[in-house]
């Protein structure tokens, strides 16, 4: 039996259908077409699935769709504006540090997530924000390095 679940995704009111089973990921993917978020393990080890569920990061594949309602979701495709990069997002670029891709959305939500609530992470605390998310292609460097300096740059711009 589907229930209507209603909810701010990416600053937008949605309502949509879903199943009692149905993962947040999967509705989001399959029933919304947002395909920026990625499956990976469908365990919660790899954080691929990673969206921001009231402005914290959660694994996409272990929420049901049903928990959602009435809260806000962020994906990958809601951190930035068209035509314009999220400081981290561009961040990423500058530093190198996307490869394959597939890492890249939990990795910069984890990432929003954390600039979010400490605007000046120190090396360590940005290493424990991405602990979730694994990359397989990455010794995490670049990554660390675009992070911090996407904080910088939102200092910078907030300066200002």
């Amino acid at each position: 039996m589907p229930y209507e679940v209603s909810f701010r995704l990416n600053g937008e009111p949605v309502t949509t259908a879903v199943e009692a089973d149905e993962s947040l990921v999967w509705v989001l993917r399959e029933r919304l077409g947002l395909l920026g978020t990625k499956i990976g393990c469908g365990t919660g080890d790899c954080g691929a699935c990673t969206v921001l569920l009231d402005g914290r990061p959660v694994c996409g594949c272990l929420l049901l769709a049903v928990r959602v309602q009435g809260r806000e979701v962020v994906t990958i495709e809601g951190l930035g504006q068209p035509g314009r990069l999220h400081p981290l997002q561009q961040a990423f670029v500058d530093h190198g540090a996307l490869q394959c891709g597939f890492c890249g959305p939990g990795m910069l939500l984890s990432a929003a997530a954390l600039l979010a609530r400490d605007p000046h992470p120190r090396e360590e605390s940005v290493r424990e924000a991405i602990a979730g998310n694994l990359c397989r292609c990455s010794g995490y460097v670049k990554i660390v390095e675009a992070i911090l300096a996407a904080a910088q740059a939102m200092a910078g711009e907030g300066a200002g």
